[in-house]
């Protein structure tokens, strides 16, 4: 995505975020409903074969009287009839249907034929119900939409069988996002590996599919649950439309988007199929996640900006939403294993020394925990390294104005562990096949209510008998062998969600009984950040690499999805995985444009070093509140050019942050031409700068001129980094 250059006037709050109350309308004569939000309008209606009909997506169109009666399209000829043609809300598999169906079941007799139809809905506040039957009432679907002050809709689908035989769901979708039959579409989505994590990708959309999923019981490294999708007039970072989503799940997920024949555009969302298969005895129900989505005329950059706040406002635990992320100092890369309260605590004082606000104890506590290949499971302090328990090391680490956390992976087991020894049979395996270990470790079959409850009481006297503000919950390889020989009823596949939502209760349980902790969501740096974890989690780790060239674009990545407050970022020693070496201001900056963790070895660090850091803390802490609650606008983005870029407004407009990075100079230009957005154009403004960038730094400039002259940044050198601040001046 290229910066349009000559962002020459301020984007007002309102008009980056078109923030409007929601409402829904239902026109009985019609039988239609329109949603409106944010400015953003859906409609939707009944057509005469009494089935739910997608009719617009997009900018709201203010007189509603435009909208008439849905009727079914056309049929093209024999192969494509009218139901392939006619863009249902929620289809189910059956009839003459050839897409990727949101519902597909096996009911009694072996009928694999679900067609849905209207039976009933309900509107509460922002809240609407509509109830989908198949003809022989043997199941519902209860479709729920809800739509935000953003524009941004939450779908998501609770099925039931209303039968007295049991359903055997095969494919159950969160819903579909419709988009009109045009030629030259884009999609953008982000995908990646271990240490390369949210990495950007463009590509046209032709007829036919695009999956992105994950298969690891996870969200995964190898691709995020977010899309977004432009065209055919190709959108800019602050210009043109752009519809987007995101899933809220966890665990093993698919996005399928497709062109059909006739050129309409769909993008299903969910719970993959793959493996999937869930028995519903007679009365039972099951839910999907949640599936977001969105629209702006405002480019890619409006679009991040509306799913930022909407994560700020409405995603993020209630309790801890408005609280700043506090600097942090995580012991990993200083220890590894090798730790001792003395080590611990020698550490700790050097952190609290340089302005660090809690101080995270990492793997290696607990235990038998020398290597990775012993411990896991064992949820009791090593009586070796901390021989009278942590509560010594907490109370120094307290004492020193800081709060304590602690690494844990609940979700594994060594072999080597008196858990595993004691309960071979907790783990996911088939009977009589091998046992695949990663990481010398196995997964602990969450969906087992046992495990579910060991886990749970584990955490819950952990943190109960000690001072413990924040757990860095890990989960370090993917499933495998995902057999549950006593499923009830012999029904294993319910592993894939039944894991899920154990997890998801463990936490939202501990949170219950610990209104004050903390918790990050971390799996190997980014396998499991989407807006499911989001809800319970404060931040996440978005990728293990902390070399911070290679931090620019996994983070410009990661802040299309997801907001930088939840993006934790660490200042970590050099040379890095890369062998490559950069300068501590440099990395220092780059971790800022997120929320700042150091994971450096302190007791290495020479006294330059540490009064750098203690400035830079410093310094992070005066516009904390403007990276983590205000709103990023991307001007230069990383690979595009020698400069990368990025700017924080405050909400209240009283603050703006601008981070430049240029990693090398080349023919003698080292000087970087940058223009401000967002400002007020009337305002003055006090400039200040960490970094050299500009040798006479003007006292205070207008917003007019920061905005349409710019400022001219003299960055030579490799891995060079400035920030500039500006405060505006109250008139």
């Amino acid at each position: 995505m290229k910066q349009l250059s000559g962002l020459a006037t301020g984007l007002s709050l309102s008009a980056a975020l078109s923030l409007a109350a929601p409402s829904i309308q239902y026109q009985a004569d019609r039988r239609l409903w329109v949603l409106e939000g944010g400015g953003v309008g859906y409609v939707l209606g009944i057509n005469e074969r009494n089935q739910l009909q997608h009719v617009y997506w997009g900018k709201a169109i203010p007189d509603a009287s435009d909208w008439t009666a849905v009727h079914s399209l056309p049929q093209w000829d024999g192969v494509d009839p009218s139901t392939t043609n006619t863009p249902e809300e929620y289809p189910g598999w059956g009839g003459l249907r050839y897409f990727t169906p949101c519902l597909k079941a096996v009911l009694d007799g072996g009928v694999r034929n679900v067609v849905l139809e209207y039976a009933s809905h309900e509107i509460r506040g922002p809240e609407l119900t509509i109830r989908l039957t198949e003809p022989g009432k043997r199941l519902t679907v209860d479709l729920s939409y809800r739509i935000s002050d953003t524009g941004i809709i939450r779908k998501d689908a609770t099925v039931r069988n209303t039968s007295s035989h049991p359903v055997v769901i095969e494919s159950f979708q969160s819903g579909a996002w419709q988009l009109p039959a045009r030629d030259g579409y884009r999609l953008t989505y982000l995908t990646g590996r271990w240490a390369e994590e949210t990495l950007l990708n463009q590509m046209p959309v032709h007829r036919g599919s695009m999956i992105l999923e994950s298969r690891r019981g996870s969200t995964s490294n190898q691709a995020t649950p977010w899309f977004a999708i432009d065209g055919p007039r190709l959108a800019t970072e602050e210009n043109g439309e752009v519809w987007f989503g995101a899933l809220g799940w966890s665990g093993n997920w698919k996005i399928a988007v497709e062109q059909t024949p006739s050129y309409a555009l769909r993008v299903t969302g969910g719970m993959n199929d793959f493996d999937f298969a869930y028995t519903l005895a007679p009365g039972e129900q099951l839910k999907t996640p949640p599936y977001y989505s969105g629209y702006t005329d405002h480019g890619f950059g409006g679009a991040s900006r509306l799913l930022h706040r909407f994560e700020l406002n409405e995603i993020l635990p209630r309790a801890s939403a408005s609280r700043l992320r506090p600097v942090l100092y995580n012991s990993w890369e200083a220890t590894h294993f090798d730790v001792d309260e003395p080590g611990q605590t020698a550490l700790a004082r050097k952190a609290a020394s340089i302005g660090v606000e809690r101080f995270v104890m990492d793997d290696g506590w607990f235990g038998s925990r020398d290597s990775s290949r012993a411990g896991l499971g064992d949820w009791t302090p090593s009586s070796k390294k901390f021989p009278n328990g942590l509560k010594p090391l907490i109370e120094q680490v307290k004492s020193l104005g800081m709060d304590f956390g602690l690494w844990v992976e609940p979700e594994m087991v060594n072999p080597d562990s008196n858990l595993y020894r004691a309960h071979p049979d907790w783990v996911l395996h088939f009977p009589g096949t091998p046992r695949s270990e990663a990481r010398n470790q196995l997964v602990l079959n969450m969906s087992r209510p046992d495990v579910k409850e060991y886990v749970f009481n584990q955490l819950d006297k952990l943190v109960s008998e000690n001072d413990i503000a924040f757990l860095k919950w890990d989960l370090n390889r993917g499933f495998g062998e995902p057999g549950w020989p006593d499923a009830p009823n012999g029904d294993q596949r319910r592993v894939w969600v039944q894991h899920v939502r154990n997890v998801y209760e463990i936490i939202d349980r501990l949170r219950a009984r610990h209104p004050a902790l903390e918790i990050e969501s971390c799996a190997s740096g980014g396998g499991r950040v989407d807006l499911g974890i989001l809800e319970r989690v404060e931040q996440v780790w978005p990728s293990d690499n902390t070399d911070a060239f290679d931090r620019l674009s996994i983070q410009y990545g990661f802040t299309q999805a997801y907001a930088p407050k939840l993006m934790m970022a660490w200042v970590t020693d050099v040379p890095t995985m890369n062998q490559r070496s950069t300068p501590l201001e440099y990395r220092f900056l780059v971790a800022m444009t997120g929320s700042l963790g150091i994971g450096s070895n302190l007791l290495k660090w020479s006294d330059a070093e540490m009064a750098t850091a203690t400035r830079l803390v410093s310094f992070y802490k005066a516009i904390r509140g403007t990276v983590q609650h205000g709103n990023l606008y991307r001007l230069a983005v990383p690979g595009d050019g020698p400069l990368t870029a990025s700017q924080y407004v405050a909400t209240d407009g009283k603050q703006a942050v601008l981070f430049a990075f240029a990693h090398t100079t080349q023919y003698g230009r080292a000087a970087h031409s940058i223009r401000f957005v967002a400002l007020d154009a009337s305002a003055r403004y006090r400039l200040r700068q960490e970094g050299t960038a500009i040798e006479n730094l003007p006292q205070t400039l207008s917003g007019a001129y920061l905005m349409n002259q710019g400022l001219t940044l003299n960055m030579p050198g490799e891995y060079a980094a400035a920030a500039i601040v500006l405060d505006r001046v109250d008139q």
